[in-house]
This record gives structure tokens, C-alpha cells and sequence, in this order.
């Protein structure tokens, strides 16, 4: 019976890591490890070690790994760019005058917009631990107004969505987050949009694949007839 038991462990593993190899494989940026790196790529990598990004639990950037996943290890294909997306990503992600819970709801309307599967993903984690209602992006997976949504949620959904469905804002929306968080906000908010933007892409374009194991978490929202 032992026996047993360790031979279906050793499948059970090898199938596994087969799985894994499989998701690996299909990205179309391959990691680069840090043996192979540049001196510039490498300066990124480490200054991206050293960095917040590296405390969030991100399995694309793992303490003790010898290489980086995406989107970081496609911004590595342009290493001066990757080092300024990494100093804008910083900013937008633990320094902006968006609280964390908006600033995290704001990433998951974009990743919805894009179906940013592996996006989604890592940011929903983060937006929970934020204290962003688990009902509120459940409504927004499926494309629905989420329901009973803080004041300032609702001016958070109301500017994001509005600007990528009219790509524009109205007055009121626009009035709603000045009056939370100032014209600095304002910016703050439409950057950290459109920089997600711009991950999305680069996952998609990617084909980035979400762990072993994890479902997809967005399915394509219905197009307007």
C-alpha cells in the first residue's frame, strides 16, 4: 500500500509539473535567468528585488528566484524602459493619492475591460486584502454595476468606466473624484488606469497563464449589438 501511495505521489507530482512546463511553454516571452541577463537587464532585476513589489506575494517576483515572470520579465526585452515603468509602477501602486482599496478596484475595472485573466488574478487577492467588497467584484467579473457600493467606490466605477466606454467623463464624475482627492487624484487615478492598461496588453500579448491549478477567473463580456 505504501508503495502504492508513493507511486501515485510521483505521478501525481509529475503530472504537475508537466502542467506547469505546458503553461510555461505557451508564453511567448520566455524568462530569462539571470546568468543570461544583461548588465542592464540585470540592474533592473535587482533594483525590482530590492523594491515593495517583491514584499506583495507576487509570484512574478519571488524573493530568492533567479528569474522574473510577467510582466517583468517582458518589460526586460527593453531594459531603460522597464526601469521607468518600474519607478511609474512604484508610484502608482503604493504612493498614489488613491487609497489602496479604490487604486486595486480601479486595476480590476481595467483588467475586466481587457479580460485580463492573469491581471485579474493577482489583483483580486490584493483588493480583498484591502478591504474591497468580495460582492463588488463578483458583479464587476460577471459585468454588472456592482450593488451597494461605498460613495467613493461609486466615484471610482463611475470615472473608470465612463472613460473607457465614452472615452471621455462627464462633469459630474469628474467633480466627484476632484472633490475626494484633488486634481492630483484626478491624474493619479487616470494613470494607474492607463498603466494597466498597458499590463493587460502586454499579458494577453503574452499569454500569460494564471498557476497551476486556478481557473479562469473572467469570461468575455457580451458585445453590444
Amino acid at each position: 500500500m505504501k508503495q502504492l501511495k508513493k507511486i501515485l505521489l510521483v505521478a501525481a507530482l509529475s503530472t504537475t509539473c508537466l502542467h506547469a512546463q505546458a503553461q510555461e511553454d505557451q508564453q511567448r516571452f520566455k524568462r530569462i535567468p539571470v546568468t543570461e541577463m544583461s548588465p542592464a537587464q540585470k540592474q533592473y532585476f535587482e533594483a525590482l528585488m530590492a523594491g515593495p513589489v517583491s514584499g506583495t506575494g507576487s509570484a512574478a517576483v519571488v524573493q530568492g528566484a533567479t528569474s522574473l515572470g510577467a510582466p517583468f520579465n517582458v518589460y526586460m526585452r527593453s531594459p531603460v524602459l522597464a526601469q521607468s515603468f518600474r519607478t511609474t509602477g512604484e508610484y502608482l501602486r503604493f504612493n498614489s493619492t488613491i487609497p489602496f482599496r479604490l487604486n486595486e478596484f480601479a486595476i480590476l475595472i481595467t483588467a475586466r475591460q481587457w479580460t485580463a485573466q492573469y491581471e485579474w488574478f493577482a489583483h483580486h487577492r490584493l483588493a480583498m486584502k484591502a478591504g474591497l467588497d468580495p460582492a463588488i467584484a463578483a458583479d464587476l467579473a460577471v459585468g454588472k454595476r456592482p450593488a451597494n457600493m461605498k460613495p467613493d467606490e461609486e466615484a471610482v466605477y463611475n470615472f473608470c468606466t465612463e472613460l473607457y466606454e465614452t472615452k471621455a467623463v462627464s462633469d459630474a464624475s469628474y467633480k466627484a473624484i476632484v472633490d475626494l482627492y484633488g486634481e492630483q487624484g484626478v491624474v493619479d487615478l487616470i494613470a494607474v488606469s492607463g498603466y494597466y492598461v498597458m499590463v493587460a496588453m502586454i499579458l494577453n500579448v503574452n499569454r500569460t497563464p494564471l498557476p497551476a491549478g486556478n481557473p479562469l477567473p473572467l469570461q468575455p463580456l457580451a458585445k453590444a449589438k
